[in-house]
This record gives C-alpha cells, sequence and structure tokens, in this order.
C-alpha cells in the first residue's frame, strides 16, 4: 500500500448497533451485573456461562419458522468446518441444550442459573436497542409448580428495586398448554381471517405460519382488530386455568404491581402458560404551560411544524420500554431431542434499557472504590520502587490514584487536587534510600513522614 492510499484510508468503526463500552459506562454494566447476581445468588441460583457461539440448530429446532429470530434476526456464522453456526440471540434455548448435554435431570430438581453477557440480533437499531445488546437471565429448570413462575417474576422485580427502578409495572398473561391452544388458535385464525383485507403483510403471512404472534404486532392496522380478538385466558384448559391463578395469588402475596394483558405473548415459540412483560412507568409529563398567553402571538408555521417534530421526538423517547419478559417453556427441552418434556420457567432484562432509565442507582462494582490516596513519586530512584509500595496498599485493599508517568512535584499535586483526593503520599529519592514516604494531607497541608513497612497501618488509622 502507497502512502497516498494509507493517507485516505479511513479509521475503521464499530458496526451499526454495536458499541465500545468504556471506562465509567463499563462500571455500570459491571455494577448491574454484580448486584443482579447477588440477589440470584440468595434464593440459590447458580451461575452459568454458555458459549456465545451454538450451532444454528440449536436456536432452529426450538423457534418457528415465523418468528423474528429465524426469519430475520439471527446472524449466522461462517466456519471452516461444516456445522451451521450462530450467534446466540437469547440464552434460554442454550441453557436448555447444557443441561441435556450434561445430564442434569440426575440432579435435585429444579436447577437454577443465572447468566449475563453479549447476544446479537440483527434488528433495526433504536431507542433502547442494539445489535449486541446485554442481559441478565435466570432460569429454573425441572419444575411445573406455580410457584416456579412467581419466583422468577419477584426475582427480576427485586432485581429492578435493588438499582433505583422502583416504579414497574408486570404485565401477565397466560397462553395455557397443549389442551388450551388448538382450539384457541383455531378460533383465533377465523377471526383474523374475518379482516385479512385489512392486515399488514406480516400478519396476513402470520395467519398460515404462526397465528398467536398475532398479537404481537405492532402495526397501526392491526391495532383495531387486536383489541377485539378472542383471549387466550378464556380457552384455558381446567389445569393451565388452576396454574394461572395460582401464580396470581402468590404475586398478591408478594404485593407485586400487575395487570392481565390478554394480548400479551412472546416472541419465540416455545413459550407455554404464563408469560410476563415488565416496564417502568415514566412519570407524567407537565404540560408546557406559558405565563402570559393573553399576549403570546399566533405561532408561525415553521414554529408550528417545529413544535410538531419537537412533540413527536419527545414521546418517542417517553414510551415506556420493556425492560424484562420471560415466561414458562414447558415443551423446549423436546425440540432440543429429549425424551420428554422439561417444565421450566426463566426470564431475561434487558440491561442496556435499565441503564436509559433516569432512576438506575449505577451501583459501582466491588472492584471500584474511590481513591483516598494519590502517590506522588519524584526521581528515578523513587520510580524504580513506586510499584512495590503501590503493591503494598493493594494487599491492604487501599485504593490508590498515581501517574506514574509525570515527574514534576507540582503536576502530581495539581492532580490530586484536581480529584479532590484527601492525601498524598509523597516518594523521592531520599525516601527510596530510607524506607520512609511522605503522607500529605491535602486539605491542612500539615505532613509525616512513615516507615513504608508501616503505611497501611497509618493510611486506615487516618482514615
Amino acid at each position: 500500500m502507497t502512502k497516498k492510499e494509507t493517507d485516505k484510508k479511513e479509521i475503521p468503526t464499530a458496526l451499526k448497533g454495536m458499541r465500545d463500552i468504556i471506562g465509567d459506562e463499563h462500571h455500570k454494566y459491571q455494577g448491574f451485573f454484580e448486584k443482579a447476581a447477588e440477589v440470584a445468588l440468595y434464593y440459590g441460583f447458580q451461575p452459568i456461562d454458555v458459549p456465545i457461539v451454538e450451532r444454528e440448530e440449536v436456536f432452529l429446532s426450538t423457534n418457528g419458522e415465523d418468528t423474528d429470530i429465524v426469519g430475520k434476526e439471527m446472524y449466522s456464522v461462517k466456519s471452516k468446518g461444516t456445522d451451521k453456526l450462530a450467534l446466540r440471540p437469547e440464552g434460554t434455548a442454550p441453557v436448555m441444550r447444557a443441561y441435556l448435554e450434561h445430564g442434569m435431570q440426575t440432579l435435585s430438581q429444579p436447577v437454577k442459573f443465572y447468566y449475563y453477557g453479549s447476544f446479537f440480533r440483527h434488528d433495526n437499531p433504536q431507542r433502547g436497542r442494539y445489535r449486541e445488546f446485554k442481559q441478565f437471565g435466570i432460569e429454573m429448570i425441572g419444575s411445573s409448580k406455580s410457584i416456579s413462575d412467581a419466583m422468577v417474576i419477584y426475582l427480576n422485580a427485586m432485581i429492578l428495586k435493588e438499582v433505583g427502578l422502583t416504579n414497574i409495572m408486570i404485565d401477565i398473561n397466560s397462553i395455557g398448554d397443549k389442551e388450551s391452544r388448538a382450539p384457541y388458535l383455531r378460533e383465533l385464525t377465523a377471526y383474523y381471517r374475518k379482516h385479512i383485507n385489512h392486515l399488514c403483510t406480516n400478519c396476513k403471512q402470520r395467519i398460515k405460519t404462526n397465528p398467536l404472534r398475532l398479537l404481537d404486532c405492532k402495526s397501526v392496522e392491526c391495532q383495531p382488530f387486536k383489541e377485539k380478538a378472542p383471549q387466550s385466558i378464556a380457552h384455558l384448559s381446567p389445569e393451565a386455568k388452576q396454574h394461572f391463578k395460582e401464580v396470581l395469588e402468590y404475586l398478591d402475596a408478594l404485593k407485586l404491581t400487575y395487570r392481565i394483558n390478554t394480548n400479551l405473548v412472546r416472541g419465540l415459540d416455545y413459550y407455554t402458560h404464563t408469560v410476563f412483560e415488565i416496564t417502568e412507568i415514566p412519570e407524567e409529563r407537565k404540560a408546557d404551560v406559558h405565563a402570559d398567553n393573553a399576549t403570546q402571538l399566533e405561532p408561525t408555521e415553521k414554529e408550528t411544524e417545529d413544535r410538531k417534530i419537537k412533540n413527536e421526538k419527545e414521546d418517542a423517547a417517553n414510551i415506556p420500554l420493556s425492560i424484562a419478559g420471560g415466561g414458562r417453556y414447558d415443551y423446549l427441552a423436546k425440540r432440543l431431542g429429549s425424551k420428554k418434556d422439561i417444565p421450566a420457567v426463566g426470564s431475561s432484562i434487558g440491561v442496556d434499557r435499565v441503564l436509559l432509565s433516569p432512576n438506575y442507582k449505577g451501583n459501582a462494582p466491588r472492584i471500584v472504590k474511590k481513591p483516598k490516596i494519590y502517590f506522588i513519586q519524584l526521581g528515578f530512584e523513587a520510580k524504580l520502587k513506586s510499584l512495590e509500595v503501590i503493591e503494598v496498599l493493594r494487599n491492604a485493599r487501599i485504593p490508590v490514584a498515581h501517574s506514574l508517568n509525570k515527574d514534576s512535584l507540582g503536576t502530581q499535586l495539581g492532580i490530586a487536587e484536581k480529584l479532590q483526593i484527601p492525601y498524598a503520599i509523597i516518594f523521592g529519592q531520599k525516601e527510596a534510600l530510607e524506607g520512609n514516604i511522605i503522607v500529605r494531607d491535602m486539605v491542612t497541608r500539615s505532613q509525616e513522614t512513615v516507615k513504608i513497612a508501616k503505611l497501611s497501618d497509618y493510611i486506615k488509622s487516618i482514615k
């Protein structure tokens, strides 16, 4: 490549819908994960980390042809072998694959897992939606009891509460079991066929391939028909009705705020019985009231149009986002090759969306502590032994800031003052030879010389 070609070459950027997460933003993600994992651990869940790349069949066999994952969202991966691979678009199927592969049916049931990481879907990027996105998931495999459904919903609510999102709403529905599903789908399909000429293109196809997803449509032209569509809870078998009733009783006992949403279905085919989504309820927007309406001039056509665009943007920004969701998936195991159905229930929290909330606390990771000591070194001899001094402080769990690449005392003191760090330790050539260090109070400017061997004890005594 010639110098001219090199000069023209543009610096590569991250792919559309994918991001670099750096510094404080990374700490926010890490802080969320630590808090969520802490809650899950207290309820007996154990960590699992499944591969980012799976065989395509893990997702193709567990989802119908009409799901977005299969239809347009899944990232297929080219490999040197003959295997068809995919970047994981969700976590439930891989966790169930791991459960079956490692023979966990022999363990005490249910087996409870939590996981966290990146997932990938070739979706249209928008507010709170990325092509590489972060999720925290929990799965309970091996229990058909309604209390398992309630526990999963409760854990999601508790995790969100712990990170500051206390004003949440749980939408819940039951899409029934095998006995419920067939008669319901017949009635739902018959209802929508009466209006097929008025439906969007996707829904005209869904009538043939996956009628349940008609209720998941967001197109404006389909909304009037969705509102009057037959309801799944009106077709529940006695067993499914009892299961749903018990779940709601548990939520009442736990004092969780919920509403039955008869149009709620999940985008993946393997769900059955309980399905739920959680949204954060935004504060009501206050009207823009002018103090003196009587003397206000009539807005120009351009001002009216500008205000309309501004309001549309504000409305879009204030639409409540689903921040968590899940449900029961008793028939997933068979699709992955199990000889029998294995009851299970799980959920995932969209961490990117949680962090968008103005109420998110921004929990700091445990390893991140605001330093109370700024380490200043002067001269080559001091630089040689600087890392040893920092290691003494690290072993004593005393966080420290420093600029080992700086040489000037004034520069380093200036950085300490800018960072508002209360104490500085000064390590020069004389101190390096004598095994001492100077501790300086940045507020009073008082100083004291301390032996390096006793430095950590001294720092702890003044903190």
